[in-house]
């Protein structure tokens, strides 16, 4: 386990793969934590340098105090700096995907390269996310599981996977109620339309056919709000994409990632 200081406070992340390869940074969605990503993992680490890490108030991350996205985006850039990380290629789905777009428009010399999953620049109304935190609030993360995870998965995995189900379904419940609030009331606050039109780095936005948190439709958004983006739509999938139809992630993000990137000056 490796801990650092970062920022607001104590930060779990995970850095491994090849000295000197690009390193590719994953941002982890609501409720979930870094492992969130194991199914497409063993790849990514042959080819570069990955670092996963856990948000605030999720995982084994301190929880911190109020939270907004660009305090999410600043967390990441100061465990950057804390392990002297200069620039990464940044993979985020869901929350984690806002916080890509937050980060890649904020600090633009730190993002090479950007693939947001499951994500938009808006996601649900004020009116949902107030409902959402409410049901925390007075029943706990217990109350939410299964109507989080009717969106997390599709039918098909639902009935296929039940090993799979119930392992998120207990990542969901340990999340705390503090963290996952304060993510929610980030999400809710959050309107990244203005941020899109400042991205300059290449961007891939991948959407689950199946996802009705973030439909198809918003990765066509961010397609089209991102100068020069690319999108890609995966059958089979709902929300959490990377662990229902990892292959398919896999072949997606990784040739994306491995083309090279423009020079800071050519943007």
């Amino acid at each position: 386990m490796s801990f650092v200081r970062a920022g607001f406070g104590n930060v779990y992340y995970d850095l491994a793969g090849p000295t000197g390869a690009p390193v590719v940074a994953f941002g982890n969605s609501l409720g979930t934590n870094v492992h969130v990503w194991d199914a497409v993992y063993a790849p990514f680490v042959e080819r570069f340098r990955v670092l996963r890490f856990d948000m605030r108030g999720h995982g084994l991350t301190e929880i911190g105090t109020a939270t907004d996205m660009s305090a999410l985006a600043s967390d990441v850039v100061a465990l950057l700096d804390a392990l002297e990380i200069p620039r990464v290629r940044y993979v985020g789905l869901s929350i984690g995907g806002m916080i890509g777009q937050r980060l890649a428009a904020a600090y633009p010399t730190r993002v090479e390269a950007l693939v947001l999953t499951a994500t938009a620049n808006r996601i649900g109304t004020p009116a949902v996310w107030n409902d959402r935190i409410a049901a925390a609030r007075d029943g706990g993360m217990s109350a939410l599981v299964d109507g989080v995870l009717a969106r997390w998965f599709t039918p098909e995995t639902h009935r296929d996977r039940p090993e799979l189900i119930r392992g998120y379904a207990t990542m969901l419940s340990r999340t705390p109620v503090e963290g996952y609030v304060a993510a929610c009331e980030a999400i809710r606050d959050a309107d990244l339309v203005a941020d899109d039109a400042r991205i300059a780095c290449p961007t891939l936005a991948i959407a689950g056919a199946q996802d009705l948190v973030t439909p198809p439709g918003d990765a066509y958004a961010l397609r089209d709000a991102i100068r020069g983006a690319r999108s890609v739509v995966i059958d089979g999938a709902a929300h959490i994409v990377p662990a229902e139809q990892p292959a398919a992630f896999i072949d997606a993000a990784i040739p994306f990632l491995e083309a090279p990137v423009p020079a800071l000056e050519a943007r």
